[in-house]
C-alpha cells in the first residue's frame, strides 16, 4: 500500500500570493496569528518588537 501526501494550497495573509510554505506569525499587539510567505515574513520580522514565530505550514504533509 502506497501512502500519498496531501497537497493543499494557502494564500499569504499579507500579499495574497499562493505559496507551498507559509510561516505562522504574530506581527502586532493584537496577538492575532497570520500566515505569511517568506518575503512578507522577512519584512514583518525586521525590527518588529511584536514579531513572534509560531511554526511553518507546508502544502504537502508527510502523513
Amino acid at each position: 500500500m502506497t501512502k500519498t501526501g496531501r497537497l493543499r494550497e494557502k494564500q499569504c495573509d499579507e500579499c495574497g500570493e499562493t505559496s507551498s510554505v507559509l510561516y505562522r506569525v504574530q506581527r502586532d499587539s493584537s496577538l492575532e496569528w497570520v500566515f505569511l510567505c517568506l518575503t512578507c515574513q522577512g519584512k514583518t520580522a525586521l525590527d518588529n518588537p511584536h514579531y513572534v514565530y509560531g511554526g511553518t505550514w507546508k502544502a504537502q504533509k508527510r502523513h
